[in-house]
């Protein structure tokens, strides 16, 4: 989730752990702090922005690693709060803040590789955008009750009315993607449309419009999109080339196949102009998406370069977010952007 959200769910949940032990905003402090720095990550640079994206979320987001750096960390706040007779609440507060950020970061779609050291296995449930207002508003809102009231107990209450309200949310964006997952799977096969695996995640900050993905067996993939505001089944699936006449000559890159496995098998392989990219599906819309690299070049032959990831344009932000508010209301408007392949 994006830098506020983990910043101020950190903060309530501290605040809710620690109640009224020590001052609010000393637990709001703190709490935030630790909110934000599993995240702290992006600023290891590992010589490759594929390795990059992939080790994103890795050690720093394993409930293993957090854990024993929960200890320490609990043990210097106490002491530098004074508080050393609530150290173990503090524990328990902070580890409690570094855990939920990780399971909160595997609700989306990017990929959290919880069970570290064990397996490099990235989770992602999808069911939630990386930045969703519904989600973090309640949290802020209690917060901010908790300290502009001093740490009253009517500010706590708030501040725990504010946690069961982003958790219930969540709870109701699996149940809607569950929802929006049978109907794709029926329509796909009405149409007839094979589905190899199929990918449903929420449109930009909301989770009523639900964009979908179905990758077929010969290399080609299907997107369509899906409103709970939509009458009837119905779902207009668009079909795209994959590029799997390119997977002889580039599965053997070695950030083509570490993109293939982070993806979970949602990428497509291109070129343009001579440069061949690998493309991770699941972030973005036909055509632009977030993770679009370079890998190598045609010229007398192919050559293999170091990854770089590909700035392309990503089209009209103001005609995107306007189809998305008409569509997420049911209206039957065509996708924006698309050129399919018939």
């Amino acid at each position: 989730m994006d830098s506020l959200t983990q910043i101020t769910l950190g903060a309530a949940v501290c605040v809710a752990t620690m109640g009224r032990r020590t001052a609010p905003w000393k637990a709001a402090l703190w709490g935030g702090m630790a909110g934000t720095l599993p995240d702290l990550d992006v600023f290891i640079d590992h010589g490759d922005p594929i390795l990059n994206m992939v080790l994103h979320r890795a050690e720093t987001h394993a409930p293993f690693w957090l854990t024993l750096f929960s200890l320490p960390f609990a043990a210097l706040v106490a002491r530098l709060q004074g508080e050393w007779g609530h150290w173990r609440r503090w524990w328990l507060a902070l580890w409690l803040v570094l855990v939920t950020h990780a399971l909160l970061d595997a609700m989306t779609v990017y990929g959290t590789q919880l069970a570290l050291p064990w397996t490099d296995r990235p989770y992602g449930m999808g069911s939630i955008f990386i930045i969703d207002p519904l989600y973090t508003l309640p949290l802020l809102a209690g917060v901010l009750a908790v300290l502009l009231t001093r740490g009253s107990r009517r500010g706590h209450a708030l501040n725990t009315a504010g946690l069961l309200l982003s958790c219930t949310y969540l709870a109701w964006s699996v149940a809607a993607q569950q929802q929006v997952e049978r109907i794709a799977r029926a329509a796909l096969v009405e149409q007839g449309i094979e589905a190899r695996r199929l990918l449903v995640t929420p449109t930009a900050f909301n989770t009523v419009l639900w964009r979908i993905v179905a990758m077929g067996s010969t290399g080609d993939y299907h997107e369509g999109y899906r409103s709970l505001l939509d009458d009837g089944s119905g779902i207009t699936f668009r079909r795209f080339d994959g590029g799997a006449a390119l997977a002889p000559e580039l599965l053997d890159i070695d950030g083509v196949r570490r993109i293939a496995a982070f993806s979970g098998g949602f990428y497509k392989l291109s070129e343009q102009t001579g440069r061949l990219r690998v493309t991770d599906l699941r972030m973005g819309y036909e055509p632009y998406y977030t993770f679009n690299f370079v890998v190598a070049e045609r010229r007398s032959a192919l050559r293999v370069l170091p990854a770089s990831l590909h700035e392309g344009e990503r089209g009209d932000v103001r005609e995107l977010l306007a189809w998305t508010w008409g569509r997420l209301q049911g209206e039957p408007l065509a996708a924006p952007f698309l050129t399919p392949t018939q």
